[in-house]
């Protein structure tokens, strides 16, 4: 996973500046500071319902901030990749056909020219879906569900990749499919050029602890930096509410609730 050089200035993709959101008379999100470079892989994570999802509607533009400001930069790309959960998986619809919606140009939906189908066709491959192109999307394993999505996604040629929970609902073999698919993205190493991710997670051992950067969020920014500076009890409990603990093993971070006894004692008698 690449990340910029600290020795050379770059400018953001996106910036944060003391940004508040509000449905309403309600505020949603608060105060929130951050930004985004070239190349970096960036986590939020919190609880439900902590702001995590309008933080990326502010990003993307479809929310508009009250008060502060969302900067972009000049001609930035991006992409979103929304909750598997929110797809209908009936709705009579081949991977491509889900793929080609990524046009920028769709007036003759469903038709789809020679060369689009040879473009989508390219991005499926490099996604290790060559062959599923007639295959409708309910057919598909969730590892290779969430795939598609992601080229639809990467048909844009975006700079910035967004995600919304992309492990939500799937077991412990997609979620490391998932993750090391983005990782390549990430890099570089799947047959397109590097981009910046940003993703929102519940899931803190099994994805968040492998990502370069980490930011605890609940309504606002609570702690930005690597897994090892910001999974930690002072911040987990401010970001979540709940006192946690934070133990080692193979040398990442694993977060336990209080109440974890038969965890700690498991990692223990392995030497943790």
């Amino acid at each position: 996973m690449t990340s910029p050089s600290p020795s050379v200035a770059v400018e953001p993709l996106v910036v944060f500046e003391h940004v508040s959101c509000s449905y309403g008379d309600s505020p949603v999100v608060e105060a929130v500071d951050f930004s985004v470079a070239p190349g970096e892989f960036v986590g939020v994570v919190g609880p439900s319902g902590s702001g995590k999802t309008t933080v990326l509607r502010a990003l993307l533009g479809s929310v508009k901030p009250v008060h502060g400001s969302v900067r972009r930069r000049q001609g930035l790309r991006l992409s979103y990749v929304p909750q598997l959960e929110t797809v209908d998986w009936n709705f009579p619809v081949t991977v491509r056909e889900v793929v080609a919606m990524s046009r920028p140009t769709r007036s003759w939906w469903p038709r789809m020219t020679r060369a689009e189908i040879v473009q989508i066709d390219e991005v499926l491959d490099r996604l290790g879906l060559e062959g599923l192109a007639s295959r409708h999307i309910r057919e598909l394993s969730g590892g290779q569900q969430q795939r598609v999505f992601l080229a639809r996604a990467l048909l844009q040629d975006p700079d910035l990749l967004v995600l919304d929970e992309p492990t939500a609902g799937v077991d412990v073999r997609t979620r490391h499919e998932v993750l090391h698919v983005l990782a390549d993205l990430n890099e570089g190493s799947a047959g397109t050029r590097p981009m910046a991710i940003v993703l929102t997670t519940h899931d803190l051992n099994g994805l968040a602890a492998h990502l370069p950067r980490l930011i605890c969020f609940n309504r606002t920014v609570v702690a930005d930096g690597s897994p090892d500076e910001v999974l930690r009890p002072y911040f987990l409990e401010r970001t979540y509410g709940a006192p946690m603990e934070v133990l080692r093993h193979g040398g990442m971070p694993v977060v336990v609730e209080h109440g974890g006894d038969e965890l700690r004692e498991r990692m223990s008698r392995r030497g943790a």
